[in-house]
């Protein structure tokens, strides 16, 4: 959150207006970006820019990446703050060079420039797949087990009133900047509930930290992989089947977010001729377990995302040396 994308989930587009925002981290707007630089003569970039959207466990791939770029291959890498959809652009002007985790969220974009420009290429698995959905705390799903059926939620919607929903029931949302498809299903399912964004994702799971600790009701839009579904108990409600194509429409959506194998995209040029970076980032492929291992370092223990990556790759050397090229 991970977290949708229009057509699939997203986030996700996953400190209360800044999230995961860290001493490494700088911002980029669509119009300006540091250089990538070119080729060298070793065969590899000079430097490497790589998009990071505004959730932690892509936090934790770019930490990774960044750590072995710059320890095992001698390449600087630069992380920059973007969502999913401007991400896509500084990819296409070349400012960015690479996305490490895409949740499906700016399909046009892809369209666009994968398939018409072809200034934006495929770069394979991230090795996580992701998936978006409702959730309650399972001390409210044992008290009343029939919550968990989508069917049953207007009978429920009480539980759920906040200041902010009014006489609806509250589905708290994240980010804004999140693509999320949940106010189509409240409305296409005829539900009494109203979506409500904490700010963020710290700011969310801030909240769903107290009102868990607190036995208080929640619904709330969340998703897997995430580092905090190790420490609250949270069941899934069963939203309608998701079907290919039921999403397609965005204001007709009407069915449950889809399971989405996480993917990666590169600039074209960076791609082609971005030497041993290149390769090694086409190979970067690892566990929900393994990001969450390295999201929880940052986000619960409070690591700076470099000494998360730092003492994550000292611990693996297994795993990522068949990484390099």
């Amino acid at each position: 959150m991970n977290p949708k994308p229009r057509s699939s989930r997203k986030h996700l587009s996953r400190a209360a207006a800044a999230v995961v925002v860290v001493l490494g981290i700088t911002g980029l707007s669509a119009c300006g970006a540091a250089d990538t630089g070119s080729s060298s003569s070793k065969g590899s970039s000079d430097s490497v820019t790589i998009a990071v959207p505004s959730w932690v466990g892509a936090e934790a791939n770019a930490a990774v990446a960044k750590y072995i770029l710059e320890k095992e291959l001698d390449t600087e890498a630069e992380l920059t703050q973007l969502d999913e959809s401007v991400a896509f652009d500084a990819l296409n002007s070349g400012k960015v060079d690479a996305i490490l985790e895409d949740w499906g969220g700016a399909p046009k974009k892809v369209d666009l420039y994968v398939e018409d420009k072809k200034s934006v290429v495929a770069g394979g698995d991230l090795g996580v797949v992701g998936h978006i959905g409702w959730f309650v705390p399972k001390y409210l799903a044992d008290k009343h087990p029939d919550i968990t059926d989508w069917k049953n939620l207007n009978k429920y919607k009480d539980l759920f009133r906040t200041a902010e929903s009014g006489d609806k029931g509250q589905l708290l949302e994240g980010s804004p900047s999140y693509t999320t498809n949940d106010d189509a299903i409240i409305k296409n399912l005829d539900l009494d509930y109203k979506t409500v964004y904490a700010g963020s994702e710290a700011a969310q799971i801030t909240q769903m930290k107290e009102d868990y600790k607190a036995k208080k009701p929640f619904i709330t839009y969340w998703w897997t992989p995430q580092w905090l579904n190790a420490q609250l108990d949270l069941v899934e409600v069963k939203l309608p089947e998701y079907k290919e194509g039921c999403d397609a429409e965005p204001e007709k959506v009407d069915c449950a977010y889809a399971q989405t194998p996480l993917q990666k995209y590169f600039n074209a040029e960076f791609a082609k001729d971005g030497g041993d970076a290149a390769k090694f980032l086409k190979n970067f492929n690892w566990t929900a377990e393994q990001q969450n291992e390295v999201a929880a370092m940052i986000a619960d223990e409070k690591m700076s995302s470099e000494a998360a990556a730092k003492k994550w790759v000292e611990a693996n050397q297994d795993v990522w040396q068949k990484w390099l090229p």
